[in-house]
């Protein structure tokens, strides 16, 4: 039985997003130091008065509807599991021609980009068979499960065919 308790920390939209196929890449500043991990929610952005302003005006219901994560404290509900399938570094002035592979805004993704260059995060994010509650350690990117969870019965969110047809896109 194959189990994980690696998790990479993220907005609850963007996981719910990426759970739900509206989303394949996540655009990061660096590298990638975890292949493989389980889409843990966060809501401390919730705070930010102007939150819902990273987001592109075709995906405001859908990130209203899925800003707040399920959740009893300290425990969060986990329903996705991702891969990093390739990871692309391109001048970061092209984010903006992919934009229909994010629901941010691109002036939110060049706020935060610090450098020439960035990193494109191809996902191929997976269902698991059950959400579970589960509590976290703590980190700001990457943390780990206080207990690890099975991967055993995991189902992909896209197709092999919507998947190789994203992937071949980004190259």
């Amino acid at each position: 039985m194959e189990k994980t308790n690696k998790c990479l920390l993220e907005w609850n939209a963007i996981v719910e997003a990426l759970g739900q196929g509206k989303q394949s890449i996540l655009v990061r500043n660096y590298q990638n130091t975890l292949k493989e991990f389980i889409l843990y929610p966060t809501d401390v952005y919730l705070e930010n008065e102007n939150y819902m302003d990273s987001f592109q005006d075709k995906h405001q219901s859908f990130v209203e509807k899925n800003s707040d994560p399920k959740k009893d404290e300290p425990e969060y509900e986990i329903k996705y599991y991702a891969t990093v399938e390739e990871e692309i570094e391109k001048p970061a002035d092209v984010v903006n021609d992919l934009d229909e592979y994010h629901i941010w805004t691109n002036d939110h993704v060049q706020s935060y980009i610090n450098s020439d260059t960035t990193f494109f995060w191809l996902l191929r994010v997976y269902k698991l068979k059950e959400p579970i509650m589960a509590t976290r350690t703590n980190g700001m990117v990457y943390a780990n499960l206080d207990e690890s969870i099975s991967l055993d019965g995991i189902e992909p969110v896209l197709s092999d065919a919507e998947f190789d047809k994203i992937k071949k896109s980004l190259k």
